[in-house]
């Protein structure tokens, strides 16, 4: 029988991100994020929630995140360099709050229920439905667009802020056959979103190896083989290929990095869609972005996250 340990970390709004891709590099089988602001979220006032959130279930204080690792030989070890990579995030200026890490010992018989309880069906758009594979979901309308994902091995089950921006960039900007290039993949919610509406072909780019794998995995979920191609790579590196619509849902800082090789492959008039940029970075990503000759179309705010509409 093999047991799990259950990693958790109290952390800021600000480290979510950079802390759940540390877990999912790490080799997680599955990362929850317990956000106390998911209690009174403008966005289920909008679309609604189909279940019930227990407030004992979520900090008082900051932001829990669950990670979940197999109870074998390489878990001390995996645990220290986890704890070691947390702890460096502050040297590049990242809020990790309090900080508290603690872990618990979950039997494999609580495996299953202790997991799939944290994912129910939710509207995260006007549009779009992120369903688990596991519930079965009608169709409110035939307007609703449904994802089907199993969020098991990599970071993005929809519901955070970032996600949500980039969504809703998405649904403004990617035409019938457009070409779609998804940086930083994840768990394959974006591209699987892009086809959806209406993207002739999506081409999925993550530099983790669990992520390409989790993106492949959702993408054939949703049976869109043909449509996405999933590859791994580092940001846009070496690549050329023309698109319609770029979208990049990672770290402000790493988002510098993307710009060039962002405007390189989009063609005249084609978007670029960036997410997960807190408050404090957004005069330094907005600054690159019209440096290099992009037009702010929009600029979205959802909590503390922000995320940018840029044209070529």
């Amino acid at each position: 029988m093999v047991n799990w340990n259950e990693l958790s970390i109290l952390t800021s709004n600000e480290a979510v991100e950079a802390v759940a891709n540390i877990l999912n590099e790490s080799g997680a089988n599955g990362v929850v994020i317990e956000d106390p602001t998911d209690l009174a979220k403008e966005t289920r006032e909008n679309y609604g929630e189909l279940y019930e959130l227990d407030p004992n279930k979520y900090p008082k204080n900051g932001i829990r995140i669950k990670a979940y690792f197999a109870d074998n030989e390489t878990w001390k070890d995996k645990r220290i360099k986890i704890e070691q990579e947390i702890n460096k995030l502050e040297n590049i200026g990242v809020d990790l709050g309090l900080n508290e890490i603690t872990v618990h010992i979950i039997q494999e018989a609580d495996w299953e229920n202790e997991w799939k309880q944290y994912f129910k069906p939710i509207k995260v758009t006007s549009r779009f439905t992120i369903v688990p594979l596991w519930e079965k979901y009608v169709k409110e309308s035939s307007h609703e667009l449904v994802i089907t994902i199993d969020p098991g091995m990599a970071f993005g089950t929809g519901k955070h802020p970032t996600t949500i921006l980039s969504l809703q960039g998405l649904e403004k900007t990617v035409r019938t056959d457009d070409i779609v290039l998804d940086v930083g993949a994840g768990s394959g919610i974006l591209s699987v979103a892009s086809v959806l509406l209406g993207a002739k072909h999506v081409y999925g780019y993550d530099l983790d190896e669990v992520a390409v794998q989790s993106s492949s995995l959702n993408r054939d979920i949703n049976q869109l083989t043909d449509k996405i191609t999933v590859s791994q790579n580092n940001l846009l590196k070496g690549i050329n290929q023309k698109a319609n619509v770029i979208v990049s849902n990672i770290l402000a800082d790493i988002l510098l990095n993307l710009v060039d090789d962002a405007w390189e492959n989009l063609v005249d008039g084609g978007y670029f869609i960036t997410s997960g940029i807190i408050k404090t970075k957004q005069k330094m990503v907005k600054e690159k972005l019209e440096k290099k000759g992009f037009q702010i179309l929009a600029t979205n705010q959802l909590e503390n996250w922000l995320s940018f509409i840029a044209q070529k």
